[in-house]
């Protein structure tokens, strides 16, 4: 006997690589279907969100915020001046990352059907995984309709003299630490170094933001950087912008940098967040044309280019690098799979039930910071870059009642950017405290395409935060 006829075999209708929120998503899409479906998991169900990125990182910050917007409340204030317990927030984080165990996320796929497959999957031809479980011994998967890869990315590192040795920290170490460092550098201006720069400096860490470029959270309006850069500051952090690391060392335990300016500065660990590669280089994409280590390139079905049964849903196809639009993605690649394996007609079309339209025009975004950053669909420079003829209208959301009313000294700023050909919205910022939970108003007006007259008749409530939208429509309508 050989040992090719030694290896297990099954056949699934469907086969997902990685079990994160977007490949359970694509299985319960799927299994909801009546489609027979297998899931591929190396590390834990649940994934990078689960255990080393939203939840921990949002369970880390929540006391941050709860403490600052208490200390902007006169009768509340006194009694929130004090440092927070770091301890009983490391362990409510815990509590929230499930301590790191998959138990709860591995009954929720048995209880919708899916069969666990433990190990690392590889590509070995066309609808073919072969699994290498934790004991060595390989099994081979084959999809009968589709396999979608949901492997998500990984930290990236740069390639700095020194760096092994310093053993840096990630957004991984940075959302599972034990304890607050007493120095922390922090690389990076987006969203997971200005989170936690925010998280870190709260729970007692003394942090210096290094950041190459001219601003922080660049992808958004520049006014959210600056905004967040200045609480930043008043907070404590040292925030120094225009600032690249040309090395770094550990020095009898002490982290050493030196900038290109010359500065030496010294720390307890350093935090490189610095961007996200996908996690493809090892999932065999070699054996069927595909470049490993690559981003796969989809149309809006998430299927992949040139194949009619491979799919690339979530972040490795890099379009929206977000756990909800993945998961909106899932959605979308689910209900397409199902639909092609029955011989249902496929809705292509944009907002059609298989197009993932609101990659291109209405990804919503929070930085969980103080104050929060929230913006969906086009910044101004993008909607002009795109052709489109628009026009920017701002508000200061300080002047809205229900802010001020949500504590003294509130700074935010609004702008939604206005589609003068259509009068349609095609994006919105909002950034300030609280307005995480106003941003879906605004991911409903811009994927809704709901014209501004119909926006006139949306009445927000008073005094509430969400004022702001009849203020900005004066704006529009005034000027």
């Amino acid at each position: 006997m050989t040992e090719t006829e030694n290896i297990a075999s099954s056949t699934y209708d469907v086969v997902v690589l990685g079990a994160g929120p977007v490949g359970e998503n694509v299985a319960d899409r799927t299994r909801a279907a009546g489609l027979s479906t297998a899931v591929v998991e190396s590390e834990l169900v649940g994934g990078e969100c689960s255990y080393w990125a939203c939840m921990p990182s949002k369970a880390l910050l929540r006391p941050v915020i709860a403490q600052a917007d208490a200390r902007r409340l006169p009768g509340l204030s006194a009694s929130v001046q004090g440092p927070l317990d770091a301890a009983a927030v490391l362990a409510r984080r815990d509590y929230w990352a499930s301590d790191w165990k998959d138990d709860g996320q591995i009954g929720w796929l048995e209880s919708i059907g899916a069969d666990l497959h433990r190990g690392h999957g590889r590509l070995t031809g066309e609808r073919t995984v072969t699994v290498t479980g934790p004991d060595g011994v390989r099994k081979v998967l084959t999809a009968r309709h589709a396999v979608a890869v949901c492997t998500g990315t990984r930290a990236v590192l740069p390639d700095l003299p020194g760096l092994d040795e310093v053993k840096p920290w990630t957004s991984r170490e940075a959302t599972s630490a034990k304890s607050a460092p007493g120095r922390l550098v922090v690389v990076g201006g987006g969203v997971v170094a200005t989170e936690m720069a925010t998280a870190w400096q709260a729970l007692g860490s003394r942090v210096t933001l290094l950041v190459r470029g001219k601003g922080l959270l660049n992808r958004m309006e520049p006014f959210a950087g600056e905004l967040v850069a200045e609480a930043l500051t008043e907070a404590g952090v040292s925030v120094r912008t225009g600032t690249s690391v040309e090395s770094v060392a550990r020095e009898n335990g002490t982290v050493v940098v030196v900038t290109d300016t010359g500065d030496r500065i010294e720390a307890d660990e350093i935090l490189f967040a610095t961007g996200r590669a996908p996690r493809t280089d090892d999932i065999g994409l070699d054996t069927i044309g595909q470049k490993p280590g690559s981003w796969l390139e989809v149309d809006d079905s998430l299927r992949v280019t040139g194949s009619d049964w491979l799919y690339a849903v979530g972040d490795v196809n890099h379009r929206a690098l977000l756990t909800h639009q993945g998961k909106y993605q899932a959605r979308i690649a689910g209900a397409a799979i199902s639909a092609r394996a029955s011989g249902t007609s496929v809705q292509a079309d944009p907002w059609g039930a298989h197009a993932a339209t609101a990659d291109h025009d209405a990804v919503p975004q929070v930085v969980f910071t103080d104050p929060e950053a929230a913006s969906v669909g086009l910044s101004l420079a993008e909607a002009e870059q795109a052709g489109h003829r628009v026009r920017a209208v701002d508000y200061d959301l300080a002047s809205v009642s229900g802010a001020g009313l949500y504590g003294d000294g509130y700074r935010g700023r609004a702008r939604m950017v206005v589609d003068l050909e259509r009068e349609i919205l095609l994006g919105v910022t909002f950034v300030g405290p609280g307005v995480g939970e106003l941003i879906h108003s605004a991911t409903i007006a811009v994927a809704g395409q709901v014209p501004i007259s119909r926006l006139w008749h949306a009445v927000p409530s008073y005094p509430t935060i969400s004022e702001v939208w009849l203020r900005l429509l004066e704006a529009y309508r005034d000027n």
